[in-house]
Formats: structure tokens, C-alpha cells, sequence
């Protein structure tokens, strides 16, 4: 066998002393040689305050800051009725007729479109576990500028909701009854 080379230890440096701390520096002491600018004879603007009140935004400009991108794209009418593809013809009959006893209600006056959303999210994945059929009051629009702003967005966000299986304009008007899919256990 043969021996391995040995290698050179390298010299661990002894450790620095502690360095010594320079003493504490008068600050007045150091700036006692220096003399003010003199006066260059100009005025200095002094840009204004800001106002201590927050500024209105204007509504569109807070739409494309919302993280809600349903709404963006609503068709321009919406339809009374709908059911998805592959239920029974008479699906919208019996929902008409109440063949369902309504088991929960949401009402959305008084909210704007996206409280409207959230809220309708939610009632939707809790009545899931009441019953088949909820009743969603979204009011007629009489208090909105220009046209009912909740009833088509209603519409719109149910057809693409993937629990809803159908839906119709409830004969009052202003609410839809609508038919949720099935809770498996």
C-alpha cells in the first residue's frame, strides 16, 4: 500500500483584537467652520397641501379596480328563463308551478353589485344543504338610473353558476326561483 502525500495544514490567523471604538464625534464640534448659503433672492414654491379628505373616485374607474370580472361582459338583454342542457323539458314548468317547495330566500335591495355577488355566492352554497329550490328577490330596478342594474347581472351570474340547474321569473316579479343541484352526502 502506499502512503497518501500529506497535505499541509493551513495556519488558522489569529483572532483581530477588538477594534477600538473611534470616541464619540461632537457634531457641533464638526460643523463649527461652515457658514449658511446666502440669500439668492429667489422665491421658493411650497407646492400646496394635500386636502385631509379623500377624493371621490368615479364609478368606472372603480369597476376596473374590482376583482369581480363577472358583470364585465353582460349581454344587453337578459333572458326570463333558463335551464341547463340536458334537463327534463318540463323542468321550467314544474319550477313555475312550485313543484319545489322554496326552502330559503336572499333578497339583494340595497346592495350594490358586488356585495351582490359575494352575498349570492354564499347563499347559494348554504341553501344547497336546505332544499333544491331558493327564491332570490333582485327587485325590478325602479331606483336605478337608467336600467335595472341586479336583475340582469342576477341572470347572468346564475346561467353561469355551475350549481344552478335552472331558473325562472317568479310570478311577482322582481325574484327568480331557482333549482340547485342536489347535496350528495
Amino acid at each position: 500500500m502506499r502512503a497518501l502525500p500529506r497535505r499541509p495544514v493551513p495556519e488558522v490567523p489569529a483572532r483581530p483584537a477588538k477594534p477600538v471604538e473611534p470616541p464619540d464625534i461632537d457634531f457641533k464640534s464638526q460643523l463649527c467652520d461652515v457658514t449658511p448659503l446666502a440669500d439668492d433672492g429667489r422665491v421658493h414654491f411650497a407646492p400646496p397641501r394635500p386636502s385631509p379628505h379623500p377624493r371621490k373616485r368615479a364609478r368606472a374607474h372603480s369597476d376596473r379596480l374590482h376583482p369581480h370580472p363577472v358583470g364585465w361582459f353582460e349581454p344587453a338583454h337578459s333572458d326570463n328563463q333558463f335551464v341547463r342542457a340536458g334537463m327534463q323539458g318540463n323542468t321550467l314548468k314544474k319550477l313555475r308551478a312550485l313543484h319545489w317547495p322554496v326552502c330559503a330566500e336572499l333578497d339583494l335591495h340595497g346592495y350594490d353589485r358586488y356585495q351582490a355577488q359575494d352575498r349570492l355566492a354564499i347563499f347559494l352554497h348554504q341553501a344547497r344543504r336546505l332544499g333544491n329550490c331558493v327564491r332570490i328577490i333582485h327587485g325590478r330596478g325602479i331606483g336605478s338610473s337608467g336600467e335595472p342594474v341586479l336583475k340582469r347581472m342576477t341572470r347572468t351570474w346564475l346561467s353561469h353558476h355551475p350549481e344552478v340547474l335552472a331558473w325562472s321569473e317568479s310570478h311577482e316579479g322582481g325574484a327568480l326561483l331557482v333549482l340547485l343541484k342536489r347535496m350528495t352526502d
